[in-house]
């Protein structure tokens, strides 16, 4: 990520969001959403040449080594999609091409558990799938990242896990945090045994990660590559980690009005549940895609106790329930700003500051 790139001016697309239920094995459905988007996800994974990319042995063994459990998946996954070694290092997703995103997270403990999150990117260039699967015996519903990769989702134990880029440019050596996500998911039971996985795995970039269990424990977790897990005091989290240490970015995303804007509903005495939801509808929690290249691309919602999840716009929502899972799309019809797939839009790249420390 290193060229400027300008937005495009928008467009009117249908934005197709997809229920798919991705079996009892790796294998049953997530070969086909490989080949699906291999050819998208290959520009990005060679984005900086082939070279800069870890080697096949590099990410099995890291696998191995941090996520033991995710090996036999991951070599059954490799496999039904052909054996390749470009396909199995990308799979792994042992140091991919970093990515910056942009998104609020709320965890609602009044009544209810309640785990809400915005996730802003640019629309074209996300899954927008819904998996539900039953992989290494763990029911969970996830949208896709990266295939296996979850980017929220909640499991049969009343977990439910999302994330949020951390604002800070630092780049180390460590997983893509899609797998990272969907190793939690698949091995932790509750908000204590997920701070414990997410303390000792490795991650690539800064992030801040919104746990709620049903027993209504919750917690924002600051992992970074270059420094130990936090566990913030608060119940909301945006794009920071803390103070702004990468002003471009919480400039272009506007962490700063939407963390204020948290803080302030979720001080209010007299909040509810649908008040909070209603709050990440509109602006500035809500992000419209036709005004911003990393738009809001869905607002989810997951209920700890019914294992479901709501996943809300502005005009409809849907929900989905783990236990109850029926396949289906829904398609968005609306104007999308979209920035080209290999840049990072020009805000975040203007003022000659490196992106990447190692």
């Amino acid at each position: 990520m290193t060229a400027a790139a300008e937005s495009t001016a928008p467009r009117e697309v249908d934005l197709r969001f997809w229920a798919i239920d991705g079996g009892a094995s790796v294998v049953d459905r997530a070969p086909a959403l490989f080949r699906a988007g291999w050819d998208a996800y290959r520009m990005w994974y060679l984005r900086d040449g082939e070279e800069a990319r870890p080697t096949y042995l590099e990410g099995r063994t890291a696998l191995r080594t941090h996520m033991p459990e995710l090996v036999e998946p991951y070599d059954a996954l490799v496999e039904a999609v052909g054996g390749g070694d470009l396909e199995a290092r990308f799979l792994s997703l042992w140091c991919p091409p970093p990515l910056f995103a942009a998104c609020s997270l709320a965890n609602w403990s009044n009544g209810a558990h309640v785990l809400l999150r915005s996730y802003d990117f640019p629309p074209m260039l996300c899954d927008r799938v819904a998996l539900r699967s039953r992989w290494l015996d763990t029911g969970v519903l996830a949208m896709a990242d990266c295939v296996w990769g979850a980017l929220d989702g909640v499991n049969e134990h009343g977990l439910a896990v999302a994330l949020a880029f951390g604002g800070r440019p630092v780049v180390g050596r460590g997983f893509g945090v899609a797998l990272i996500v969907r190793y939690v998911l698949q091995m932790a039971r509750d908000v204590a045994s997920a701070i414990e996985i997410l303390r000792r795995v490795p991650v690539q970039l800064a992030y801040n990660v919104s746990l709620l269990d049903r027993t209504g424990a919750s917690a924002i977790v600051e992992i970074s590559p270059d420094r130990p897990l936090r566990v913030a005091a608060t119940a909301t989290a945006g794009n920071r980690q803390g103070a702004t240490e990468w002003p471009e970015h919480a400039a272009f995303c506007g962490t700063v009005e939407r963390e204020e804007c948290l803080a302030v509903s979720m001080d209010d005495p007299a909040l509810t549940l649908p008040g909070l939801v209603d709050a990440f509808l509109r602006p500035p929690l809500q992000r419209p895609v036709a005004d911003h290249p990393w738009g809001t691309v869905y607002v989810a919602a997951y209920d700890a106790d019914a294992l479901t999840l709501d996943l809300l716009w502005p005009e409809q929502s849907w929900r989905l329930a783990l236990d109850h899972f029926v396949e289906g799309e829904r398609v968005r019809r609306t104007a999308v700003a979209a920035p080209p797939a290999r840049h990072l839009p020009a805000p975040l790249v203007a003022t000659g500051r490196p992106l990447l420390i190692a």
